[in-house]
């Protein structure tokens, strides 16, 4: 297992910061490029992508045209699981996109690996290396390689929702009660409504009724949903 990469990602401050870490990172595993991608669903208008990568100049205009990713095969599967790709020529000719890997081919593109983390809010973090030489052909050093991979991808979509994604104005915050901070506070410590309104000396009913217009004031279809943006943005901790 790489040592050093995995929590130094967490002190990065900047965007340049940060692409020095991935692209540290990216070399120590024996990769020449990588791109770690946020994706942010919106409800209403197309997904937001924030990317930070190493990709050559020559082949940026096709790396950062998002209508590419429609038939990429390795994106399409990162878009459907959370179970990393290992993919090479063959994952492209059997599907028809031959052509695709022969063009990227030519800027270092032959393999690599590539997996995506689905978390919370339509949130989604994409992260991919590749380089032009075969990769292992012992499945323990390319076990390692994916093992290393996921992890370092846990601690650098930590690092990019905090310095890619923006922060809301504090005037954009939603204002909730006392009361209704608490009983998301009790609603995140597993507590039922029952339980909340036992604790809070309030009926269960407008226990609800808290948490109900928490997660409405958050934007949130559920209580679990509205628990985890209340972290996000520090009113819960």
């Amino acid at each position: 297992m790489l040592q050093g990469g995995f929590s130094s990602v967490l002190k990065a401050g900047s965007r340049a910061e940060l692409l020095t870490e991935i692209v540290g990172f990216t070399h120590r595993l024996g990769f020449e490029t990588v791109s770690a991608t946020t994706i942010i669903d919106h409800f209403r208008g197309a997904s937001e992508f924030i990317a930070i990568d190493n990709t050559p100049s020559a082949y940026r205009e096709s790396f950062e045209d998002v209508s590419n990713w429609v038939v990429d095969p390795v994106a399409q599967h990162c878009k459907r699981h959370s179970v990393p790709i290992i993919w090479n020529q063959d994952t492209y000719t059997s599907v028809g996109q031959g052509e695709r890997w022969e063009y990227q081919a030519r800027f270092g593109y032959r393999t690599g690996i590539a997996l995506a983390l689905h978390l919370p809010e339509g949130r989604h973090f994409m992260m991919a290396v590749d380089r032009d030489q075969a990769l292992p052909a012992g499945p323990t050093e390319l076990t390692r390689m994916v093992a290393d991979l996921q992890l370092f991808a846990v601690h650098a979509q930590d690092a990019a929702q905090r310095v890619l994604v923006p922060r809301p104005p504090e005037d954009e915050i939603p204002e909730l009660t006392p009361r209704e901070l608490e009983s998301l506070r009790w609603t995140m410590e597993g507590k039922t409504a029952w339980e909340v309104g036992n604790i809070l000396g309030i009926s269960e009913r407008t226990a609800v009724l808290h948490v109900n217009t928490a997660t409405h004031k958050l934007g949130c279809v559920s209580k679990h949903q509205a628990v985890l943006k209340a972290l996000r943005l520090g009113l819960l901790r």
